[in-house]
């Protein structure tokens, strides 16, 4: 598993928990979707993403270009 592979892993499990929190429960919950679209806007403009801090602190790799 790579940083990338998890990131992605992880903001769609998030998007996805929270939609359901949202249409079972308290529409609320679509906030923290629209704050993962968030992070995700602002990290295609910056290339920084605090997931990747703590993905690479846990020891994940990067993917390796050729």
């Amino acid at each position: 598993m790579t940083v990338e592979r998890a990131l992605r892993l992880i903001a769609g499990i998030v998007v996805l928990a929270s939609l359901g929190l949202a249409y079972w429960g308290n529409p609320y919950w679509l906030l923290l979707t629209a704050f993962v679209g968030l992070n995700l806007l602002q990290s295609g403009f910056t290339d920084w993403c605090p997931m990747v801090w703590i993905l690479e602190k846990l020891g994940l790799p990067h993917v390796r270009r050729v």
